[in-house]
């Protein structure tokens, strides 16, 4: 399983007790779990919910079906949740933070997948420069959280996640059904990785919690 991945910092204010946004999504059905294994089920289930969700999106989108905006906006709240989370253990200022450059994430993905599908290349391009800036951005932002991701390793994770979540827009647009469950195998198994590396720099920068 790849480490690579978009790194989002996400954690309970207290030992043991999941945010309300996490607790929401993913609950435990009573079972008592460790706080370290209770933060890696709920990262999980946050950045499986953003790919899945993209994926929801880029179907509806590229074949023009009209849960197109429904995905979107279920999209956008994925992006809300992840910033909630953040705000339970970096406080409020820093979770609209995250949330803002999550959403601007999202749009500029909406505007590639337009421009792609009228195949105006040059507006396309300019959409990409502006995502890899969006994603420089919150690398920037999550390496001054946690000194655990250093920011070229940050840059490096955020272009894995943009070029993965790019080849399942290729492939659908080209229709080329094998390469499109290829990319969305990339996709997810890049985004779980993503979530462990999360867990485990969120575990080393507080210890105390865990």
């Amino acid at each position: 399983m790849t480490k690579l991945g978009l790194a989002f910092v996400v954690a309970c204010s207290t030992a043991g007790v999941a945010s309300p946004a996490m607790a929401q999504s993913a609950p435990h059905h009573g079972t008592t779990l460790s706080a370290s294994t209770a933060l890696q089920q709920d990262m999980r289930k946050l950045w499986s919910d953003h790919v899945i969700w993209t994926r929801n999106y880029i179907v509806a989108a590229v074949g023009d079906q009209p849960d197109a905006q429904v995905a979107a906006g279920r999209l956008m709240k994925n992006q809300e949740d992840i910033g909630a989370a953040v705000a339970h253990f970096y406080g409020r200022p820093a979770g609209e933070k995250l949330t803002a450059l999550l959403k601007e994430h999202i749009v500029i993905a909406v505007d590639i997948i337009k421009f792609a599908k009228a195949g105006d290349k040059a507006a396309q391009q300019q959409a990409d420069a502006q995502w890899h800036g969006n994603g420089e951005a919150i690398a920037d932002f999550l390496s001054k959280a946690n000194p655990n991701w250093p920011r070229a390793t940050l840059v490096a994770m955020m272009n894995a996640h943009l070029a993965t979540t790019s080849d399942e827009v290729v492939a659908r647009l080209t229709r080329n059904w094998e390469a499109d469950a290829r990319a969305f195998d990339a996709v997810y198994d890049h985004i779980l990785g993503m979530a462990d590396a999360i867990s485990d720099g969120i575990i080393k920068q507080f210890p105390d919690k865990f």
